[in-house]
Parts: C-alpha cells; structure tokens; sequence
C-alpha cells in the first residue's frame, strides 16, 4: 500500500522532478501522437504511393515491433542505464520516422513503420520502467497517472495534426517533423536523465526471455492478420491459435528462469496475476474506440472531425478520472480500484443501447448528450483505478525484479489492445458491419459492445480480489 503521505503535483513538476517529469510523458506524447497521426493520414500515403493490399499492415507490424521494444527496455535499462537505454529508443524512432518519410513505396513504409514502433515501445515501456528509479514512493501514483494521461492529450491533437497534412497533401512532412522534434529530444535526454541507475536491478541484464518474445509476437501477428480476414472458420481458428500460444507463455514463465513478468506471478491467482487481468480487461473495453467515429458518422449523421473528437471523451474521461483519484490512499484508494469497472460496465452498457438505435438521433440534444456521457463514463472508469492498479504492480515486485514490473505494464497493456482490437474485428464482422446498411451497422454496434462490456464485468470480480490482498 501508499504510506500516509503529504505529497503534491507540484512535487512532480517542481525541481529535478520537473524536468524528469517531462522527459518521461514527452517520449510517451510522441510516441501516441504518431500513432493517431500514422492513421488520420495512411489514406493519403496509399493514394500516393500505393500499397492498398498491405494497409493494414501498417498497424499490424507497428504494434508487434513495440511490443517487442517493452519486452527489450528492461534489459537495456539494466546494461545502459536510462541515457543509453533512451538514446537507443529515440534513434530508432528517428530512424523510423526517416524511412517512412522518404518511403518511395509501401514495402519501404513498412519498414520505417516497423522501426518506428520498435522505438515508440522502448519510449513508452521506459517512461514506466523509470518510475520507481528516479520518483520517491509517495509520488508513484502521480508519475503513473501523468505518463498514462499523455494518451488523453495526444487524442486531443493527434489526429489534428495528421489532418492538417493530410488536407496539404504533405503526409511526409507528418513523419519528417518528428526528426528535429527528436533530435532536440535525445539532447534533452542525454542532459536530464541520470547515467547510472544504481537502484535497477542487474539480474534482468543476464539474458533475453527468447522464446516468450517468439510466442508474444507470434500471437500478436496471428490475431492481427486473422482479423482481417472475413472469414468465419479463419477467425476462430486464430483466436484458438492465439489462446493455445498464450497458454504456452504461462508454462513458459512458470518454468523458465528468464521471464517477461515477475517471478511468482503465475503461481495461483497471485496479486501480480489479478493485476495484469485487470489491466487487460480494462484495456480491451477501451478497444470500442476504434469503431465509435464510424458508427457515430454513419448512424448519428456526425461529421468526421466532430465523431473524432467526440471519441477523444474516452480519453479525456481517463485523464480527468486519474487526476482526481491519483492523491487517493486506503479506502478511498481501494474504491477507485473496485468502482472503475463498474462505471466502464454501466458505459458500455448505455453505449450498446444508444449507438446503434437509429430512432435516437444525434440531433436530438438529449440523445446526444447521453451518447456523449456514456463515452466519457468509459473513459473514465478506466483511469479512476488506473494509476493505483500500475502503482501496485511495482510494490508488489521484489527489488530485482522492479524494473521488469515496469516495463511489463507496457507490454501487457498493448498485448490486451492487440487481442482486444482483433476481437472487436470479428464481432463487428459476424453481425453486419462489411453489409454497409444502417441495419447492418447497427446489429453490429449492439454485439460489439454487449460483448465487451463482459470485459469490465469480469474485472469487477478481479478488482474485489485486489482490494483484499495485502502485500
């Protein structure tokens, strides 16, 4: 648990803690800013260079290679300390975002996008692996919700940014302003960030858990390209595929020395195992978001900047929920943890009924009040135990294996969204989507989030538990 503590968000932003503090969320803002922005103008690449038939892999790709990057930033934190293991992430980002700058067709975009995401999740994975480095205990929760809270700020501009190019017709200006931008970064880095990092542990630095690595990327190619298949028999051939190669990670890190997550975490229904289902749970609730625009655009008559910023209430329900509860401790701590579930539950509930029921127009201003608030709802449910749920992840981590604890959040949070997002894919395609019609459209609607909502209301039970162990 938090000790009783007097800290404050100025602790966070004030000092040392300052500076470090922007190091740490700026590598996490880039990072979701080049995701939302790779996808606002991936239209306009296509039409440029070509490539239709590899388009999704675009996403695909990008996603298994940070995946990859968060299982790889423990090691190098331990062998290069934070200025190396944060230079080697920032060069391939700079690499990455060249080769898709100057991609003169797809198969060379696809590389750059494969490097970039290699560095986005060496960023992303590092920002949390650093925490309990470089922040006091107290301050924990804070540092927690302000890396994930960047996510809710890049919603807000990422797509914005990606539209302005695209609408200019200079989408490689998109990938090409990042190279100063991360130049300046890698300087700034190099002049705040710590050499040696006395409080990582050196055990992870041994070896590389190989063949869990082989298993994970594995199952996130696998879902990734199953999904897109239209298919019936592919998909749920690949979902038994996938669950059968998740089965073989837990053996795996029950019996192997070298592991992605802390050690214990697979005997019984330990703390570090509640945990980890519960962040995935909530993560794969979220996952609604990546139809939500097309939905509110197809059955709400909204425009496409106003269903996308519309969509962004997600995110900015899990910033203002993380800022809220961030300070809490004991009780009130425990009901954040308990209660977020249950409001993302009751969301995606309300979200099942007014989405697809074409008799609730959007321009109704009742109706669409209640569509907005159930998104926010989800959103927020996610983050008012989100921070505490991190937090506890690395207190319940022995000394040698905090820094693989941080940086297995990373890897588990886009590992849930990869399964999440395949899933949705499937359901949404089983029940009308590819039909186009408005009845299609919304058969649809109604089974992808009665189905997800099942997310959540498992991880009610997973909170409970929580709450109850002691550590």
């Amino acid at each position: 648990m938090i000790p009783d503590n007097n800290s404050q968000w100025r602790d966070l932003f004030s000092g040392r803690n300052g500076a470090i503090s922007f190091a740490l969320s700026f590598g996490v803002v880039i990072h979701a800013i080049n995701i939302l922005m790779a996808t606002t103008i991936l239209p306009s690449v296509v039409t440029d260079i070509g490539g239709m038939g590899l388009y999704a892999w675009n996403t695909t790709l990008f996603v298994a290679a940070s995946i990859i990057g968060s299982v790889l930033s423990a090691r190098l934190l331990s062998l290069l300390g934070a200025k190396g293991a944060y230079l080697i992430a920032t060069v391939l980002f700079f690499i990455g975002s060249l080769l898709c700058a100057i991609a003169p067709k797809m198969e060379v975009m696809l590389i750059g996008r494969f490097i970039q995401g290699l560095g986005g999740g060496l960023l992303f994975a590092l920002s949390y692996a650093m925490v309990n480095i470089v922040y006091d205990q107290a301050l924990w929760p804070r540092a927690m919700a302000l890396i994930s809270g960047m996510w809710g700020v890049a919603t807000l501009i990422g797509p914005a940014i990606g539209g302005i190019f695209a609408q200019l017709d200079a989408w490689r200006y998109a990938f090409g302003i990042m190279l100063p931008i991360m130049l300046f970064y890698g300087i700034y880095l190099w002049l705040i960030l710590p050499k040696n990092d006395n409080n990582a542990s050196k055990s992870s630095s041994q070896s590389l858990p190989y063949l869990q690595l082989i298993i994970l990327t594995a199952a996130v190619l696998l879902i990734s390209s199953g999904s897109l298949s239209s298919s019936l028999i592919i998909n749920l051939l690949s979902i038994v595929v996938v669950f059968g190669l998740i089965g073989m990670l837990i053996f795996c890190e029950k019996r192997l020395s070298v592991r992605l997550l802390p050690s214990n975490t697979f005997k019984g229904l330990s703390l570090h195992a509640l945990l980890y289902l519960t962040i995935s749970l909530l993560a794969i609730g979220m996952t609604c978001e990546i139809f939500v625009p097309y939905y509110l655009q197809s059955l709400h008559m909204q425009t496409p900047l106003a269903s996308g910023y519309m969509s962004a209430l997600m995110a900015l329900g899990w910033t203002v929920a993380e800022v809220i509860s961030a300070s809490w401790q004991g009780a009130k701590m425990r009901f954040s943890i308990l209660s977020g579930p249950i409001i993302v539950f009751i969301g995606l509930l309300v979200l099942a009924f007014v989405i697809p029921n074409p008799l609730l127009k959007s321009e109704n201003a009742i109706s669409l009040f209640i569509i907005l608030f159930a998104l926010f709802l989800v959103g927020y449910g996610i983050g008012f135990g989100w921070p505490h749920l991190l937090t506890r992840i690395l207190q319940a981590a022995s000394t040698q294996d905090k820094d693989i604890a941080g940086a297995s959040i990373t890897t588990v949070q886009l590992f849930a969204t990869a399964l999440g997002s395949a899933l949705a894919g499937m359901i949404v395609n089983l029940n009308g989507f590819n039909s186009g019609t408005p009845e299609g459209l919304s058969s649809s609607a109604s089974a992808l989030f009665l189905f997800l909502a099942f997310a959540p209301l498992i991880a009610i039970y997973t909170a409970w538990k929580i709450t109850r162990c002691s550590y």
